[in-house]
Order: C-alpha cells, then structure tokens, then sequence
C-alpha cells in the first residue's frame, strides 16, 4: 500500500446543473485541469466520476469528485486564495447546482 506523501488532503465533490449535457462537462474539466496546472500550492490530484459499484454506503449522486493534495494547511490556504482557483470558480460556478468540501489533516 501507498500513503499519500502530503500532509492535507482537499476533496470536493460537484453536482453539475446538467451532468448529462457534454458541453458543460467539458468546458469543466479544461477549466479544472488547467486550474491544477496552474496552481503554485497542489502538489497532487486526481478528477473522477462516480465508479460503477453498488453498496448502501456508496453515494454516487455526484458528477465530478476531486482530491486534491497539500503539503501543509496554510499551503492549501494559499491555494484557496490564488487567482487560478478564483478564475476557475468564476469560470464554472454557473455549472454547478452543489459543492461539497471534506478537508483532512494526517494523523
């Protein structure tokens, strides 16, 4: 098994207004990979969709999930704060109808 080498994890789930519409699907991930190319502050990522896999505890009602990787917290506070994230945002929040963010720290 590998551990993930950074210290601070970021990981977002989206619900795309439209998730079966092609169009918004790819204006949104060239806008976030360029986003990730971009930033100064992830270290590592990984953009994915729902896998097929059936069990109770699954939620795969989301269009688009996101981990990204941090060295430290106050790196992902800076990236929180850089002008590739705001032009990401800016770029696709008409997109989207939900975000949801789980931080964590290694322990």
């Amino acid at each position: 098994m590998r551990d993930i080498k950074n210290d601070f994890t970021h990981t977002v789930f989206f619900w795309l207004k439209n998730p079966t519409d092609s169009n918004a699907r790819k204006k949104f991930e060239i806008s976030l990979k360029k986003f990730l190319k971009d930033s100064l502050y992830a270290k590592a990522s990984h953009l994915g969709t729902p896998a097929v896999a059936e069990r109770e505890v699954i939620d795969s009602s989301y269009t688009y999930s996101l981990l990204v990787t941090f060295t430290s917290k106050e790196e992902h506070d800076k990236y929180q704060d850089e002008s590739a994230h705001h032009e990401f945002i800016n770029t696709c929040k008409d997109l989207w109808e939900r975000v949801l963010i789980y931080d964590s720290e290694a322990v």
